[in-house]
């Protein structure tokens, strides 16, 4: 059991900074303005069912992806790097605000095309899943993982069925709470608070995209020698 606890908490490690519901929160609440109650729940409920099964498909078909188009870890690790790192760069250093998005853009003008009936645009896969949650950089780091961590070396077979699902379902709960919560967060931590806690985010990603390129590297020239 306290295996399984371990696993689970370095996966909410690695995944919390690269989901960051908070900035799922700023993006839901610019684009659910004119949805009623029942509405923002629905998407809520959604956006979280999507990143879920994201995720979770990510994980259980990563490493056929990298066996069909011939890409290696330490490829994958070095350009899954640079992604989270790049992300991470931007939010230490926003150039656009979370609802200037291109994504947020696009589904804006759907919006406004139908002032009277919000309830048909779909805000819940896209952006708030993808990319807003289970963007490029999850799923490049969810597949690293998953084709790196070796069965009954790393952890035994039965907790790399279930931790991820574990791990997974959790970032969505969290997502979905946050995203019901959404105008109570907004209320109490305000939008400076959100920017401050998304650098602070972003700052770890930047780490830990450089540690993943170093790694990277590391195996490069292992292979090497």
């Amino acid at each position: 059991m306290m295996t399984l606890l371990d696993a689970i908490g370095w996966g909410l490690l690695i995944l919390l900074p690269l989901a960051n519901p908070l900035t799922a929160v700023a993006m839901f609440l610019s684009l659910a303005d004119d949805m009623n109650f029942q509405q923002r729940n629905r998407q809520a409920l959604q956006s979280a069912i999507y990143v879920f099964l994201i995720m979770l498909i990510t994980w259980f078909a990563g490493s056929a992806v990298l066996n069909t188009f011939g890409i290696s870890i330490p490829g994958l690790r070095i350009a899954g790097g640079m992604i989270v790192a790049f992300i991470g760069f931007r939010m230490l250093f926003p150039v656009q605000q979370v609802h200037e998005a291109p994504e947020v853009q696009h589904k804006q003008d759907e919006l406004d095309a139908t002032p009277h009936s919000p309830q048909t645009v779909n805000i819940a896969f896209v952006p708030i899943a993808m990319p807003g949650t289970a963007g490029p950089g999850t799923i490049a780091v969810i597949i690293s993982t998953a084709a790196s961590v070796k069965s009954g070396i790393d952890y035994p077979a039965w907790i790399l069925m279930v931790a991820p699902v574990i791990c997974f379902l959790l970032v969505a709960i969290m997502l979905w709470l946050a995203l019901r919560c959404s105008g109570s967060i907004m209320r109490l931590v305000g939008k400076g608070g959100i920017e401050a806690l998304s650098r602070l985010m972003g700052f770890l990603l930047v780490c830990m995209g450089i540690q993943f390129v170093i790694n990277g590297i590391v195996d490069v020239a292992t292979h090497l020698h």
